[in-house]
């Protein structure tokens, strides 16, 4: 996994939900500040919507506080439209069915569900400035307590 002090190679293009509208851009071009990325699996799922629910809950704080906020997950981003209007979600929502940022941030990691394994990405969350360079890594995200962890990552900082 990256580390703080490595910088990301994010010139990958991607669909985003970004204040209601699909778009295609490059990563790289979601970091106009400061910039929090977190990874989830999947939309409508109980740890991922839990760990959407403590984001929504916080977003406005992270805002104040000079981040922006986008999540990743395999999701389309049909699905993604959906799932933020059920759920409010006022950050940017990335499709990423190949896996690119969890490659760029070297986080795809072996999983195993109901006996099957499979690589996928590791639900983990990045703080990133402008330039791309990761400031602090949260590798295990506390769903229920994830704003409560990026907050500790940010005052560290």
């Amino acid at each position: 996994m990256i580390t703080p002090g490595q910088r990301l190679n994010l010139g990958f293009s991607l669909k985003v939900l970004r204040g209601g509208a699909v778009e295609t851009m490059t990563f790289a071009d979601l970091l106009t500040r400061r910039t929090i990325v977190t990874v989830y699996m999947k939309n409508k799922t109980p740890g991922c919507d839990r760990q959407n629910d403590s984001l929504v809950a916080h977003a406005a704080e992270f805002d104040r506080a000079g981040f922006n906020l986008v999540a990743v997950s395999r999701d389309t981003a049909g699905s993604h439209a959906r799932y933020a209007a059920a759920k409010q979600i006022p950050y940017v929502l990335v499709s990423d069915p190949d896996d690119q940022f969890a490659r760029a941030a070297d986080s795809l990691v072996e999983k195993s569900m109901y006996g099957r394994k499979f690589i996928g990405p590791a639900r983990a969350a990045y703080v990133v400035d402008r330039d791309g360079t990761v400031l602090a890594v949260v590798e295990k995200v506390d769903p229920a307590n994830h704003a409560a962890q990026l907050r500790a990552a940010i005052k560290a900082l």
